[in-house]
């Protein structure tokens, strides 16, 4: 079965796609020479044409600059299914209707997602700073800024694991899942236990994960499986074998809401792998956070958004929105999601602003380092003016070219003054920022393209929040079991490693 999996990572890659194309390149042009014979000359005339026409077009977008590169490399050399390939990406087919429903339910939603105006007053006498970056979170995504939210942070898979059970034991009205992954196994079946248990007892379930998981983790008929146990279920974007950009976007979300009274998200998946119930690349590291109160709600909305995106039906928003009770302050809360069809990356501008604000420290951690120019000048700029920049890194990596890419950045981060670690016992899964006792970010954004310009995300902003001391005191913990990558080390890094990092670099947006 790990073989299996990994043969369908290697098969649905992107270093795979450019390698077909350039074998169809191949093909199509020896058809060409056989069958085209004098009108050869107007066919290549035609696709430099377009070529040339599609490198300007990219050169003038909005796109991120390395995007740009990583698009102009293949085009120039495979320029008849490179200019192709890339219009059909950018032409976006299969995602015109879903476009249009989510803009329907953000409409619909927006009245469930009001800024308290006390609450940003409150938080712009305390700090200007913040308030400008919760103004923009508001504007661009439409998550307001809450109090009275309490929160608990979970430094390991297995004790957000334990809190869960004991949450959907108490759920009396609904229980909404959205997950990147789902397996088998122990984890999986505790769960399901309860769902089905809860179902039958009269709650709404209503669960919803991501289709890559149909490939070799669950069965593709598993939905109407749960439904018969009471389950609303559905997969987000089932692989289909048809040409659609639709599937390139993907469900990286984990949000667990029961009754709109709490809310968790975080690295966490449904798998044993992530509470360390199956050894997989050493112990796995994750984390995951807790919500209880007013904050609750952005979770629920945004849970809702994301089911109704394929329904066709209209939703009774009103009637899972909840009041939570008084709760003693505990600084400020943000949920907020980041949608790869608006261009707007809030998931990198709220990890820029935190680098670009820092006084003393920001503490990173990240299973992948797989950078744009905007995100590499933050990291160095921080470093360069005194704050104290340590990212930790996996030390057993789950994707070697992803290991190898992320290695390639080592050397210029150190040589500016960026710390970085690695995990010794294992995998980091974990998503955290963390600055000057302050600031922090738990969620599900990787420091990679595909999380801050592809996929659909969610992450919660604390400021000035208790679970702000716990996630540090976890940060120097694990720091305790990192080996620290010296300059020395990456100067004398196995040349073909290097080498390959650096050709990877090259295709890194497309990764």
């Amino acid at each position: 079965m790990k073989k299996l999996k990994s043969l369908i990572r290697i098969i649905f890659g992107r270093t795979t796609i450019m390698l077909v194309l350039m074998i169809l390149q191949i093909l199509v042009l020896f058809g060409v020479f056989r069958w085209m014979g004098d009108y050869l000359s107007y066919f290549y005339g035609g696709m430099t044409a377009l070529t040339l026409g599609v490198v300007v077009y990219i050169l003038n977008n909005r796109d991120n600059p390395y995007y740009k590169l990583a698009w102009i490399i293949p085009i120039l050399v495979i320029p008849v299914f490179g200019a192709l390939f890339y219009l059909f990406i950018s032409l976006e087919l299969g995602l015109g209707v879903a476009k249009k429903r989510m803009k329907v339910v953000l409409e619909q939603t927006k009245p469930y997602l009001t800024q308290k105006e006390s609450v940003m007053e409150k938080l712009k006498q305390e700090d200007e700073g913040v308030h400008n970056l919760a103004n923009y979170i508001g504007t661009t995504g439409g998550y307001p800024v809450y109090r009275n939210t309490r929160t608990k942070f979970f430094p390991l898979g297995e004790d957000k694991y334990g809190e869960l059970l004991r949450q959907l034991e108490l759920a009396e009205e609904f229980i909404f899942m959205e997950y990147f992954i789902i397996e088998k196994g122990e984890m999986w079946d505790s769960i399901l236990e309860i769902l089905k248990r809860k179902a039958k007892a009269g709650v709404e379930v209503r669960l919803m994960y991501d289709g890559m998981c149909m490939l070799v983790l669950l069965p593709h008929n598993y939905p109407k499986e749960l439904e018969a146990s009471g389950i609303h279920c559905k997969m987000y974007a089932p692989i289909r074998p048809v040409l659609s950009s639709y599937q390139n976007n993907r469900d990286h979300r984990k949000i667990t809401v029961i009754d709109g009274r709490v809310a968790f998200t975080g690295g966490v998946n449904l798998a044993d792998e992530y509470i360390n119930k199956k050894k997989r690349f050493g112990h796995w590291k994750d984390t995951a956070i807790m919500v209880d109160g007013d904050a609750v709600q952005s979770f629920t909305v945004m849970f809702l958004q994301m089911w109704n995106i394929t329904e066709h039906r209209s939703e009774d928003y009103g009637r899972y929105m909840r009041t939570a009770p008084k709760l003693p302050s505990d600084g400020y809360v943000i949920p907020y999601g980041d949608c790869p069809w608006d261009h707007e990356p809030v998931g990198e501008w709220v990890y820029m602003d935190m680098l670009n604000t820092a006084k003393h420290y920001v503490h990173i951690m990240t299973p992948y380092l797989i950078l744009d120019h905007e995100m590499i000048v933050a990291l160095t700029f921080a470093a360069k003016r005194g704050v104290d920049v340590r990212i930790i890194m996996p030390h057993i990596p789950d994707k070697l070219y992803a290991y190898l890419l992320a290695r390639s950045y080592y050397e210029e981060l150190i040589e500016a003054g960026v710390k970085i670690f690695e995990y010794t016992p294992g995998f980091v899964h974990a998503k955290i920022f963390v600055s000057d006792q302050e600031k922090a970010v738990v969620g599900t954004i990787n420091l990679d393209y595909r999380s801050l310009y592809l996929h659909f995300e969610c992450a919660a902003y604390l400021y000035r929040n208790s679970s702000i001391l716990s996630i540090e005191e976890d940060y120097q913990k694990t720091l305790g079991q990192c080996q620290p990558v010296t300059l020395e080390e990456c100067r004398h890094y196995p040349v073909v490693r290097r080498m390959a990092g650096s050709v990877l670099r090259f295709f890194a947006p497309l990764m």
